[in-house]
């Protein structure tokens, strides 16, 4: 059951909303939906691929995506990471994993001092992941 209060990150891409959420449906599975600016708005050609917004649910999370409005730029940060967290240690490192391909790995997801696993990496989009197994 999902709470009645969230936190929901939400991404910006700058064109490839459509490509990163994909993959990160095959990351984690569930069900995506994607509305297209194009869908509610009349479109340049060259912008007509943008993702208005995307959503990505399943068991356990809720992701929220978009293209830039278009006309606007997007400035990427480092200030932003999405984690995923739970007890499933050999289900996280397969998330870890299959979000690694392609991408930067910043800190390997593996046991900590403090007993539990935590990884941190850049997918092959530029966003920021911290995978945490959690008590």
């Amino acid at each position: 059951m999902k709470q009645a209060v969230q936190l929901l990150p939400s991404l910006v891409f700058d064109g490839t909303c459509d490509q990163a959420m994909q993959f990160y449906k095959n990351v984690f599975g569930g069900e995506l939906v994607v509305n297209y600016y194009r869908d509610m708005y009349e479109m340049p050609e060259n912008e007509a691929h943008k993702v208005m917004h995307a959503e990505l649910d399943n068991e356990f999370m809720t992701l929220f995506a978009g293209d830039t409005v278009p006309g606007a730029t997007t400035t990427f940060g480092d200030n932003v990471r999405v984690c995923v967290a739970g007890n499933d240690a050999a289900k996280l490192g397969a998330y870890f994993n299959a979000l690694a391909e392609g991408g930067a790995v910043f800190m390997p997801f593996e046991q900590q001092a403090w007993g539990q696993s935590l990884g941190m990496l850049t997918d092959k989009f530029g966003t920021h992941w911290m995978v945490a197994t959690r008590a």
